[in-house]
């Protein structure tokens, strides 16, 4: 969505669900964890710092997770005992959220307009390249108008 704010797509119990089912899979650190998500969507959602590190630092104040100590100025986390259980008893919950996730990147590939995007670019590096080509007239301009319109004539009837 261009221009407004977007609905969250988690509230925060399913977002800390869902953080914790990656966690278990594999110690992470918060960056780690949005760009999992965001890769789960297909790049359609990627929930913000503002959120996540809230919610690790609860998860970590609850003993759900716990900094796994290693090289990196990042802190990684890892589950607990006690986490891991939780992610057993949500582990339903946490596949209907990344079900949820997995679906918002099937709507984007359906309706991804990255190459109507791509064409309409050469379109208009192609019109501009014709049009600036020594010898182009009102004649070549009408030509280029004329298959333009040609073109969003069989745009329009294409069925769905």
């Amino acid at each position: 969505m261009h221009g407004g704010r977007r609905k969250r797509l988690f509230d925060q119990g399913d977002l800390q669900t869902l953080l914790l089912a990656l966690i278990v899979e594999a110690p992470r650190h918060g960056y780690d964890l949005i760009r999992e998500i965001e890769a789960l969507s297909g790049g359609d959602y990627a929930p913000s710092p503002g959120v996540v590190y809230p919610a690790l630092t609860y998860m970590e104040e609850s003993g759900l997770i716990a900094v796994v100590a290693d090289e990196s100025s990042r802190k990684s986390y890892e589950a607990t005992e006690e986490g891991r259980q939780q992610a057993e008893s949500d582990s339903e919950r946490a596949a209907s959220l990344k079900a949820r996730l997995t679906a918002l990147a099937q709507q984007r590939e359906k309706v991804d307009p990255a190459p109507v995007r791509r064409a309409m670019q050469a379109l208009k590096t192609a019109v501009f390249d014709r049009l600036n080509h020594e010898g182009a007239d009102r004649d070549l301009a009408l030509q280029i108008a004329d298959a333009i319109d040609e073109a969003t004539r069989k745009i329009e009837r294409i069925e769905t």
